[in-house]
């Protein structure tokens, strides 16, 4: 595996450079900027079709620096000077392990210190520049895909609390026994949790900003299952335990043509470190399955990649807001469930029932979805009528 992006530059290139960049963190990011490139261009045509309008909002313009609008610059200052020199001043720690040291308390303060004041600084005499002696009140047009940015921050920031919530509920032993590290924890995340919490935030933030809901849904899922397919690039590409059952079993003749990890993987070098130590190897993540199993986030990447391509393709030719999202919402339920069939996760007992956490979501979403046809047919027909 690769638990760094350099990993993978190495051995694709032959070539013997650090980055402290680890692999899952990585794709984590491109699946956002994905999704928000998706969402972006929804949102463009949708405006351009008049399904929605953009807004004319009061601006104060000239007003003096002042403290609340110094604020988040200092803020950001403060952070990036403290992490980012606290990087620079010690690299070789950061780069072994970047995630813990981020989450450490390790930094650099005569750092935060120092681009605080700049960033502040900067933004006082920018302000200052623009002051007028009289502030006036002008009106600006704010298109929708100009909200795409604040959109993504908003369901990244919320995504991420729904999907710890929902790990902690499914791991809540772990919670009790080691209730700190678990909570500072970035191991354990999951993706229906984020999904579900960052929806609500998201729909509001875009009800706040006149975008109907079945609009804005529609716009964004696409985005949301291409974010998926690629978010699921970093848990196959680092090994993160998001793998499949055990699978000793001969690769199927009508398989022959494809590399054989494709069938099963020991995933060899995984960030957990997992199953036994490899030979000659030193370092950290030196370990491999013992027995190969299902590589289950390659297989959800296939899968992603071509419910993106079916919802890319229907997206102009249903005429009922919040269809498209309907459609999403099953087969994304029947992909999950049946993924899960080859998966490592706990099961709960349900009346006689043995299901997962993401069986009993992914039947909820197929079930919503069935009920989204209805409920959007009848919420369209009224707004024709």
């Amino acid at each position: 595996m690769f638990p760094r992006i350099s990993d993978l530059i190495n051995y694709l290139l032959g070539t013997d450079i650090s980055l402290p960049v680890n692999s899952y963190g990585f794709m984590l990011a491109m699946a956002f900027v994905s999704g928000g490139c998706v969402l972006w261009l929804e949102l463009r045509r949708k405006e351009r079709k008049g399904e929605i309008p953009s807004q004319q909002k009061k601006v104060l313009k000239g007003s003096p620096p002042d403290l609340p609008k110094l604020f988040f610059p200092i803020l950001f200052g403060f952070i990036l000077g403290w992490k980012g020199i606290g990087i620079i001043l010690d690299y070789a720690e950061f780069s072994r392990m970047p995630k813990d040291y981020i989450l450490s308390g390790k930094g650099s303060i005569a750092g935060a210190l120092l681009l605080a004041v700049l960033f502040g600084g900067l933004t006082w005499f920018r302000m200052k520049k623009k002051q007028l002696k009289k502030p006036v009140w002008i009106e600006e047009t704010i298109h929708p895909y100009e909200l795409t940015a604040m959109i993504i921050l908003v369901a990244a920031v919320f995504g991420i609390i729904g999907a710890k919530i929902f790990d902690m509920i499914e791991h809540l032993d772990d919670l009790i026994q080691y209730p700190v590290s678990t909570l500072l924890s970035f191991s354990g995340l999951t993706f229906y949790g984020g999904l579900i919490v960052a929806a609500f935030a998201v729909l509001w933030y875009a009800n706040r900003n006149k975008i109907r809901y079945p609009l804005m849904l529609d716009a964004a899922a696409p985005g949301l299952i291409l974010a998926y397919a690629i978010g699921r690039i970093g848990c196959q590409l680092s090994g993160d335990g998001c793998w499949g059952l055990i699978n000793a079993a001969p690769k199927p003749g009508w398989m022959g043509f494809l590399p054989d990890w494709i069938w099963s993987f020991r995933y060899p070098h995984n960030v957990i470190d997992e199953g036994i130590q490899i030979t000659n190897c030193t370092g950290p993540h030196c370990h491999m399955l013992v027995i190969p199993v299902f590589p289950t986030p390659f297989y959800e990447t296939i899968l992603g990649l071509v419910i993106f391509g079916i919802l890319w393709g229907l997206r102009k030719k249903l005429t009922v807001p919040g269809y498209l999202f309907c459609i999403y919402l099953i087969l994304n339920g029947f992909e999950r469930f049946f993924i899960e069939r080859i998966r490592i996760n706990k099961v709960y007992d349900l009346l006689g029932i043995h299901l997962t956490q993401a069986e009993i979501i992914a039947i909820m979403l197929v079930l919503m979805g069935g009920f989204g046809f209805w409920y959007f047919r009848i919420k369209n027909e009224k707004l024709i009528i």
